[in-house]
Protein backbone atom coordinates (compact mmCIF):
# COMPACT_ATOMS: atom_id res chain seq x y z
CA UNK A 1 0.00 0.00 0.00
CA UNK A 2 1.09 3.80 -0.72
CA UNK A 3 2.64 5.18 2.46
CA UNK A 4 2.98 8.71 1.84
CA UNK A 5 6.08 8.15 -0.85
CA UNK A 6 6.08 5.95 -3.25
CA UNK A 7 7.75 2.32 -2.02
CA UNK A 8 8.20 3.56 1.90
CA UNK A 9 6.57 2.47 4.60
CA UNK A 10 4.83 3.87 7.70
CA UNK A 11 7.68 4.83 10.46
CA UNK A 12 4.88 3.92 13.09
CA UNK A 13 2.80 0.51 11.64
CA UNK A 14 0.64 0.80 15.11
CA UNK A 15 -2.14 -1.46 15.26
CA UNK A 16 -5.52 -0.78 15.77
CA UNK A 17 -8.33 -1.72 18.34
CA UNK A 18 -8.29 -0.87 22.07
CA UNK A 19 -4.51 -1.39 22.89
CA UNK A 20 -1.76 -2.50 20.76
CA UNK A 21 1.65 -3.69 22.05
CA UNK A 22 4.87 -1.64 21.80
CA UNK A 23 5.85 -1.73 17.73
CA UNK A 24 9.43 -0.50 18.31
CA UNK A 25 9.30 1.67 15.84
CA UNK A 26 10.36 5.37 16.04
CA UNK A 27 8.19 8.54 15.10
CA UNK A 28 10.95 11.02 15.25
CA UNK A 29 13.58 12.77 17.75
CA UNK A 30 11.86 14.54 20.82
CA UNK A 31 12.03 15.35 24.71
CA UNK A 32 12.48 12.75 26.69
CA UNK A 33 9.21 11.33 28.32
CA UNK A 34 6.10 9.86 27.02
CA UNK A 35 3.30 11.44 26.38
CA UNK A 36 -0.30 10.70 25.01
CA UNK A 37 -2.20 12.03 21.96
CA UNK A 38 -5.58 12.24 21.96
CA UNK A 39 -7.84 12.71 18.31
CA UNK A 40 -10.94 14.18 18.71
CA UNK A 41 -13.72 13.16 16.35
CA UNK A 42 -17.37 13.58 15.75
CA UNK A 43 -17.94 9.31 16.49
CA UNK A 44 -14.77 8.25 18.52
CA UNK A 45 -12.34 9.09 20.61
CA UNK A 46 -8.64 7.83 19.87
CA UNK A 47 -5.65 8.31 21.83
CA UNK A 48 -2.24 7.10 21.23
CA UNK A 49 0.95 6.43 23.69
CA UNK A 50 4.14 7.62 22.05
CA UNK A 51 7.19 5.82 24.03
CA UNK A 52 10.16 8.62 25.07
CA UNK A 53 11.95 7.62 21.86
CA UNK A 54 9.18 8.31 19.58
CA UNK A 55 7.43 4.75 19.55
CA UNK A 56 3.78 3.89 19.78
CA UNK A 57 3.45 2.13 22.58
CA UNK A 58 -0.14 1.48 22.66
CA UNK A 59 -3.72 2.62 21.56
CA UNK A 60 -7.24 3.28 22.84
CA UNK A 61 -10.31 4.02 21.10
CA UNK A 62 -13.50 4.85 22.95
CA UNK A 63 -16.87 6.46 21.31
CA UNK A 64 -17.54 10.68 21.69
CA UNK A 65 -19.58 11.74 24.06
CA UNK A 66 -20.65 15.80 23.05
CA UNK A 67 -20.09 18.75 25.30
CA UNK A 68 -17.28 19.90 27.00
CA UNK A 69 -17.93 17.67 30.08
CA UNK A 70 -18.27 14.83 27.88
CA UNK A 71 -15.16 15.43 25.71
CA UNK A 72 -13.26 16.04 29.00
CA UNK A 73 -14.35 12.51 30.72
CA UNK A 74 -13.26 10.82 27.21
CA UNK A 75 -10.08 12.51 27.31
CA UNK A 76 -9.31 11.68 30.97
CA UNK A 77 -10.33 8.08 30.26
CA UNK A 78 -8.05 7.32 27.58
CA UNK A 79 -4.56 8.84 28.95
CA UNK A 80 -5.42 6.78 32.39
CA UNK A 81 -6.30 3.92 30.61
CA UNK A 82 -3.08 4.03 27.89
CA UNK A 83 -1.18 4.93 31.50
CA UNK A 84 -2.30 2.15 33.56
CA UNK A 85 -1.91 -0.52 31.05
CA UNK A 86 1.38 0.35 31.16
CA UNK A 87 2.63 1.28 34.11
CA UNK A 88 3.00 4.96 33.95
CA UNK A 89 1.95 7.09 36.54
CA UNK A 90 0.45 10.45 34.98
CA UNK A 91 3.53 12.20 36.12
CA UNK A 92 6.07 10.17 34.24
CA UNK A 93 3.88 11.81 31.18
CA UNK A 94 5.51 14.63 29.13
CA UNK A 95 2.69 15.72 28.54
CA UNK A 96 -1.25 15.50 26.89
CA UNK A 97 -1.79 16.60 23.16
CA UNK A 98 -5.46 16.87 22.01
CA UNK A 99 -6.28 17.47 18.59
CA UNK A 100 -10.23 18.77 18.09
CA UNK A 101 -11.84 20.40 14.85
CA UNK A 102 -13.23 23.82 15.50
CA UNK A 103 -11.18 26.78 16.18
CA UNK A 104 -8.51 26.48 18.39
CA UNK A 105 -6.10 28.82 20.31
CA UNK A 106 -3.10 26.56 21.31
CA UNK A 107 -1.88 29.36 23.06
CA UNK A 108 -4.96 29.57 25.51
CA UNK A 109 -5.72 26.04 25.19
CA UNK A 110 -9.21 27.47 24.05
CA UNK A 111 -11.87 25.68 21.76
CA UNK A 112 -15.06 27.16 19.89
CA UNK A 113 -17.09 26.69 16.81
CA UNK A 114 -16.65 22.52 17.32
CA UNK A 115 -20.47 22.14 16.63
CA UNK A 116 -19.62 18.26 15.36
CA UNK A 117 -18.22 17.57 18.93
CA UNK A 118 -20.70 20.03 20.92
CA UNK A 119 -18.64 22.71 21.57
CA UNK A 120 -20.37 26.26 20.31
CA UNK A 121 -18.86 29.01 22.73
CA UNK A 122 -15.06 29.41 23.88
CA UNK A 123 -14.00 26.72 26.02
CA UNK A 124 -11.02 26.52 27.94
CA UNK A 125 -10.06 22.52 26.89
CA UNK A 126 -6.65 22.60 27.81
CA UNK A 127 -7.22 24.08 31.03
CA UNK A 128 -10.03 21.38 31.95
CA UNK A 129 -8.29 18.39 30.93
CA UNK A 130 -5.57 19.35 32.96
CA UNK A 131 -7.82 19.96 36.01
CA UNK A 132 -9.53 16.38 35.58
CA UNK A 133 -5.88 14.65 35.22
CA UNK A 134 -4.51 16.53 37.89
CA UNK A 135 -0.88 15.28 38.97
CA UNK A 136 0.30 18.43 37.22
CA UNK A 137 0.75 16.63 33.33
CA UNK A 138 0.63 19.57 30.90
CA UNK A 139 -2.40 19.29 28.32
CA UNK A 140 -2.04 21.58 24.81
CA UNK A 141 -5.09 21.46 22.85
CA UNK A 142 -4.49 22.02 18.75
CA UNK A 143 -6.78 21.81 15.66
CA UNK A 144 -7.34 18.43 14.79
CA UNK A 145 -5.94 18.56 11.00
CA UNK A 146 -2.87 20.43 12.07
CA UNK A 147 -2.22 17.72 14.57
CA UNK A 148 -2.94 15.22 11.34
CA UNK A 149 -0.48 16.93 9.61
CA UNK A 150 2.24 16.67 12.14
CA UNK A 151 1.37 12.98 12.54
CA UNK A 152 1.36 12.42 8.77
CA UNK A 153 5.19 14.08 8.13
CA UNK A 154 6.62 12.15 11.04
CA UNK A 155 5.56 9.12 9.73
CA UNK A 156 6.49 8.70 6.48
CA UNK A 157 9.70 7.07 6.05
CA UNK A 158 11.37 9.66 3.91
CA UNK A 159 15.00 11.47 4.67
CA UNK A 160 14.67 14.30 5.51
CA UNK A 161 11.53 14.73 6.83
CA UNK A 162 8.79 16.31 4.34
CA UNK A 163 8.62 20.27 4.93
CA UNK A 164 5.90 21.08 2.90
CA UNK A 165 3.10 18.99 3.23
CA UNK A 166 -0.94 18.88 3.18
CA UNK A 167 -2.91 16.42 5.20
CA UNK A 168 -6.37 16.76 2.84
CA UNK A 169 -9.27 15.49 4.91
CA UNK A 170 -11.84 13.81 3.29
CA UNK A 171 -14.43 12.83 5.74
CA UNK A 172 -18.05 14.26 6.39
CA UNK A 173 -16.41 17.77 5.13
CA UNK A 174 -13.31 18.48 3.21
CA UNK A 175 -10.40 20.80 4.97
CA UNK A 176 -6.75 20.54 4.56
CA UNK A 177 -3.99 20.67 7.26
CA UNK A 178 -0.96 22.40 5.56
CA UNK A 179 3.25 22.05 7.15
CA UNK A 180 4.58 24.89 5.02
CA UNK A 181 8.54 24.82 5.31
CA UNK A 182 8.23 23.03 8.39
CA UNK A 183 5.77 25.16 10.46
CA UNK A 184 2.64 24.45 11.13
CA UNK A 185 0.31 27.31 8.61
CA UNK A 186 -2.54 28.46 11.05
CA UNK A 187 -3.47 31.66 9.27
CA UNK A 188 -4.21 35.22 10.32
CA UNK A 189 -7.48 34.23 11.89
CA UNK A 190 -6.84 30.23 12.11
CA UNK A 191 -8.86 29.87 8.74
CA UNK A 192 -5.89 27.97 6.46
CA UNK A 193 -6.66 25.07 4.70
CA UNK A 194 -10.50 25.56 4.35
CA UNK A 195 -10.48 24.54 0.58
CA UNK A 196 -13.50 22.69 1.40
CA UNK A 197 -15.48 26.32 1.30
CA UNK A 198 -13.66 27.31 -2.59
CA UNK A 199 -16.41 27.43 -4.83
CA UNK A 200 -15.49 24.22 -7.20
CA UNK A 201 -18.74 24.76 -9.20
CA UNK A 202 -20.08 27.77 -10.34
CA UNK A 203 -23.76 28.63 -9.21
CA UNK A 204 -23.24 24.56 -7.80
CA UNK A 205 -24.42 22.92 -4.36
CA UNK A 206 -25.84 24.84 -2.04
CA UNK A 207 -23.68 24.70 1.24
CA UNK A 208 -24.01 25.06 4.84
CA UNK A 209 -21.67 27.40 5.06
CA UNK A 210 -24.10 30.06 2.81
CA UNK A 211 -22.21 29.35 -0.49
CA UNK A 212 -22.98 27.33 -3.64
CA UNK A 213 -20.67 24.68 -5.47
CA UNK A 214 -18.31 24.31 -2.24
CA UNK A 215 -15.71 21.68 -2.89
CA UNK A 216 -17.16 19.84 0.31
CA UNK A 217 -20.49 19.58 -1.66
CA UNK A 218 -18.62 17.43 -4.01
CA UNK A 219 -15.15 15.68 -2.46
CA UNK A 220 -16.91 14.75 0.77
CA UNK A 221 -18.05 11.38 2.70
CA UNK A 222 -20.89 13.24 2.98
CA UNK A 223 -21.56 13.80 -0.88
CA UNK A 224 -20.98 10.48 -1.74
CA UNK A 225 -23.20 9.05 0.88
CA UNK A 226 -25.78 11.57 -1.13
CA UNK A 227 -25.00 10.64 -4.36
CA UNK A 228 -24.79 6.60 -3.52
CA UNK A 229 -26.69 5.53 -0.28
CA UNK A 230 -25.61 2.56 1.02
CA UNK A 231 -28.14 -0.28 0.53
CA UNK A 232 -26.58 -2.17 3.80
CA UNK A 233 -25.20 0.11 6.71
CA UNK A 234 -21.53 -0.19 5.10
CA UNK A 235 -19.89 3.18 4.38
CA UNK A 236 -21.18 3.93 1.32
CA UNK A 237 -17.48 5.29 -0.20
CA UNK A 238 -16.66 1.22 -0.14
CA UNK A 239 -19.92 0.48 -1.90
CA UNK A 240 -19.17 2.64 -4.49
CA UNK A 241 -15.77 2.08 -5.68
CA UNK A 242 -16.83 -1.70 -5.42
CA UNK A 243 -19.84 -0.91 -7.85
CA UNK A 244 -18.03 0.69 -10.18
CA UNK A 245 -15.22 -1.80 -9.94
CA UNK A 246 -17.85 -3.89 -11.21
CA UNK A 247 -18.91 -2.23 -14.06
CA UNK A 248 -21.92 -0.25 -12.94
CA UNK A 249 -22.13 2.21 -15.33
CA UNK A 250 -23.25 4.84 -13.09
CA UNK A 251 -21.32 4.11 -10.10
CA UNK A 252 -18.46 4.66 -12.56
CA UNK A 253 -19.87 8.63 -13.40
CA UNK A 254 -20.18 9.19 -9.79
CA UNK A 255 -16.81 7.70 -8.75
CA UNK A 256 -15.45 9.78 -11.76
CA UNK A 257 -17.07 12.98 -10.56
CA UNK A 258 -15.66 12.53 -7.18
CA UNK A 259 -12.15 11.57 -8.25
CA UNK A 260 -12.50 15.31 -10.44
CA UNK A 261 -13.84 17.42 -7.24
CA UNK A 262 -10.66 15.35 -4.68
CA UNK A 263 -8.27 15.85 -7.49
CA UNK A 264 -9.09 19.76 -7.61
CA UNK A 265 -8.81 20.31 -3.94
CA UNK A 266 -5.07 18.92 -4.76
CA UNK A 267 -4.69 21.23 -7.24
CA UNK A 268 -5.65 24.41 -5.42
CA UNK A 269 -3.22 23.05 -2.41
CA UNK A 270 -0.36 22.54 -4.94
CA UNK A 271 -0.84 25.75 -6.89
CA UNK A 272 -1.23 27.93 -4.03
CA UNK A 273 0.74 26.13 -1.65
CA UNK A 274 3.22 24.05 -3.89
CA UNK A 275 3.16 21.56 -1.08
CA UNK A 276 5.40 18.30 -2.15
CA UNK A 277 3.18 15.59 -1.16
CA UNK A 278 -1.09 15.80 -0.41
CA UNK A 279 -1.73 13.17 2.15
CA UNK A 280 -5.51 11.98 1.75
CA UNK A 281 -7.15 10.87 4.70
CA UNK A 282 -10.30 10.96 6.73
CA UNK A 283 -13.12 8.15 6.26
CA UNK A 284 -13.14 8.09 2.43
CA UNK A 285 -9.13 7.44 2.73
CA UNK A 286 -10.28 3.97 3.88
CA UNK A 287 -11.42 3.15 0.21
CA UNK A 288 -7.69 2.97 -0.51
CA UNK A 289 -6.09 2.36 -3.21
CA UNK A 290 -8.91 2.51 -5.73
CA UNK A 291 -9.27 6.09 -4.58
CA UNK A 292 -5.53 7.30 -5.26
CA UNK A 293 -5.39 5.66 -8.66
CA UNK A 294 -8.81 7.44 -9.39
CA UNK A 295 -7.06 10.45 -8.13
CA UNK A 296 -4.32 10.43 -9.73
CA UNK A 297 -5.77 8.95 -13.19
CA UNK A 298 -7.76 12.22 -13.11
CA UNK A 299 -5.08 14.42 -12.43
CA UNK A 300 -2.84 12.93 -15.14
CA UNK A 301 -6.03 13.66 -17.58
CA UNK A 302 -6.38 16.98 -16.63
CA UNK A 303 -2.55 17.91 -16.79
CA UNK A 304 -2.38 16.12 -19.63
CA UNK A 305 -3.08 19.20 -21.60
CA UNK A 306 -1.03 21.34 -19.88
CA UNK A 307 2.55 21.96 -20.01
CA UNK A 308 2.54 23.98 -17.45
CA UNK A 309 0.34 21.30 -15.15
CA UNK A 310 2.30 18.57 -16.30
CA UNK A 311 5.64 20.14 -15.19
CA UNK A 312 4.42 19.89 -11.53
CA UNK A 313 3.49 16.51 -11.77
CA UNK A 314 0.48 16.58 -9.49
CA UNK A 315 -0.46 13.31 -9.91
CA UNK A 316 2.80 12.43 -8.09
CA UNK A 317 2.50 14.15 -5.36
CA UNK A 318 -0.71 12.47 -4.08
CA UNK A 319 -0.36 9.69 -1.27
CA UNK A 320 -2.58 7.74 0.68
CA UNK A 321 -2.55 8.13 4.88
CA UNK A 322 -0.80 5.23 5.81
CA UNK A 323 -3.42 2.63 6.99
CA UNK A 324 -3.60 1.69 10.74
CA UNK A 325 -1.36 4.34 11.84
CA UNK A 326 -3.22 7.17 13.46
CA UNK A 327 -1.75 10.27 12.49
CA UNK A 328 -3.83 12.36 13.85
CA UNK A 329 -3.44 11.32 17.46
CA UNK A 330 0.62 10.82 16.81
CA UNK A 331 0.24 14.51 16.23
CA UNK A 332 -1.46 15.22 19.02
CA UNK A 333 1.42 13.06 20.94
CA UNK A 334 3.67 15.69 19.51
CA UNK A 335 1.86 18.36 20.27
CA UNK A 336 1.61 17.48 23.75
CA UNK A 337 5.23 16.95 24.75
CA UNK A 338 6.06 20.55 23.22
CA UNK A 339 7.26 19.22 19.11
CA UNK A 340 4.91 22.33 17.65
CA UNK A 341 6.48 23.42 14.67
Amino acid sequence: MDATIPGGNPVVPTRTGTTSTTTGTRVGPGPAGWSVGVDVGGTKVLAALLAADGAVAGTHRIPTVRGPDGLVAAVRTCVRALAADHGLPLDALSGVGVGVPGVVDPATGSVEHAVNVGVEHPFRMADAIAAALGDGVPVRVENDLNAAVLGAAHTVDAVPTPRDLAFLALGTGVAAGLLLDGTLRRGARRAAGEVGHLTLVPDGLPCACGQRGCVEQYASGRALQAAWPSPDGRPAPLVLFADAAAGDARAMAVRDRFAWAVAGAVRILVLTCDVDRVVLGGGVSGVGEPLLEAVRAELARETAASPFLASLRLAERVHLAPRDVPVGAVGAALVGRGEVV
